[in-house]
C-alpha cells in the first residue's frame, strides 16, 4: 500500500498459490461479495510498458484477472474494484483492458496527471469505460497542503461531482485535516480514503491519527474502505486487533459507508492469504449485525463504483 511496503513483498509471494491460478480464465457474474481493492498487472511490459524510471519493485512478475479469481471466487467474491497500479502511472490501458475483457466484473479507479491541461476531459474519457474512481497522492510533494491545493487538483474534485465519480485520496493520517478541507470546499465530491489513511501502519491506531478520520465522518459523501489488513496494526492474522478501530469507524460513519477491500495482491503475500481478509468482516467480528456486513462486503462499494 505504500511504496516501501510494495517492495518489502518480496517476489517469493507468487509461488506456487498465484501459479495455480493461470488456468482461470472466467469470472463469476452472479451476484456477491465486491472486494473493493485490487491491483492487476501482466507478465512482461512488451503490451503494456511501464512509466519511465518505474520498475516492479519486489511485487510479483504477474497479477492478473485469472490470478486473482483463484482467490477471490473461493470465497463468494464476483465484483472487484481495480485500482490502477503505481507502476504504470498515467497510462490505465491494462486495467481499462480487464474492464473491457470481463463485462460487469470490474469497476475502476484511475490515474489521471492533475499538472496537465485538460484533466476534467480526461476523467470524463475514463469515466465512459468504466472508470469510477481517481486515485490522488502526495508523490515527492511532502506538504499536504501544497498537493491538494492545485489547480488541477481542485478541477478533479469539481469534475467529480458534476460527473458523478469518486475521488480516492491514498494518505497517510497527517493528510486527514487537509482532506477535511477539500470535503468543505466540495460538499458535493464523493470521497472514498484508502486503508483507513493508513492508520496503524506503524503498529497502533493512535487516538490522535483515529480522532481527525472519524471526523470526516461529519461529511456525508465521504467513505472509509477497510483494507490491506496485512500491514496494519500486528500485521497477524486473524488481525483481531483491528476490531475497535473498524467498530468505531462503522459507529461513526455507519455501515452503509463503509467497505472492505483486500489490497490483493499485496494481502496474499507470505503468511496472509485472501480468506484471512475476508473472514475478519464476514465472520469473526460479533459487533457487525449481518446488514453491517451486507453493505460492507459489498452494497457500499456497489453504490459508488456500479451507480
Amino acid at each position: 500500500m505504500r511504496h516501501i511496503s510494495r517492495r518489502s513483498f518480496l517476489r517469493a509471494a507468487g509461488g506456487a498459490g498465484l501459479a495455480a491460478a493461470a488456468g482461470c480464465a472466467t469470472a463469476d457474474t452472479r451476484p456477491g461479495h465486491i472486494d473493493a481493492h485490487v491491483h492487476v498487472w501482466p507478465t512482461g511490459t512488451a503490451k503494456y510498458p511501464l512509466a519511465p524510471h518505474m520498475t516492479k519493485g519486489g511485487c510479483v512478475d504477474s497479477f492478473t484477472p485469472e490470478q486473482l479469481f483463484a482467490h477471490c471466487k473461493p470465497e463468494g467474491v464476483t465484483r472487484i474494484v481495480l485500482i490502477q497500479m503505481s507502476f504504470f502511472q498515467f497510462d490505465n490501458s491494462y486495467m481499462l483492458d480487464a474492464i473491457a475483457n470481463y463485462p460487469g466484473v470490474f469497476s475502476g479507479v484511475g490515474i489521471v496527471n492533475e499538472h496537465e491541461a485538460g484533466v476534467a476531459r480526461r476523467m470524463k474519457d475514463l469515466a465512459r469505460r468504466g472508470v469510477r474512481g481517481f486515485r490522488i497522492h502526495a508523490g515527492k510533494e511532502k506538504d499536504p497542503g501544497v498537493w491538494l491545493g492545485t489547480p488541477g487538483m481542485a478541477e478533479m474534485w469539481r469534475a467529480a461531482a458534476d460527473e458523478g465519480l469518486s475521488i480516492c485520496p491514498l494518505i497517510s493520517p497527517d493528510a486527514l485535516p487537509f482532506i477535511g478541507k477539500m470535503c468543505a470546499k466540495y460538499p458535493r465530491t464523493s470521497v472514498v480514503i484508502d486503508h483507513f489513511a493508513r492508520i496503524g501502519v506503524t503498529g497502533s491506531m493512535a487516538r490522535a491519527d483515529l480522532d481527525p478520520l472519524l471526523n470526516l465522518s461529519k461529511h456525508p459523501h465521504v467513505r472509509v474502505k477497510a483494507s490491506a489488513f496485512y500491514v496494519l496494526g500486528k500485521r497477524q492474522p486473524p488481525y483481531l486487533d483491528l476490531g475497535p478501530m473498524i467498530r468505531e469507524c462503522r459507529d461513526a460513519f455507519g455501515a452503509q459507508r463503509l467497505m472492505w477491500a483486500s489490497d490483493c495482491p499485496f494481502q496474499v503475500g507470505p503468511g496472509h492469504t485472501y480468506h484471512d481478509s475476508i473472514a475478519l468482516i464476514r465472520d469473526r467480528l460479533d459487533f457487525l449485525s449481518r446488514e453491517d456486513k451486507e453493505w460492507l462486503l459489498g452494497r457500499t462499494a456497489e453504490n459508488v463504483f456500479w451507480a
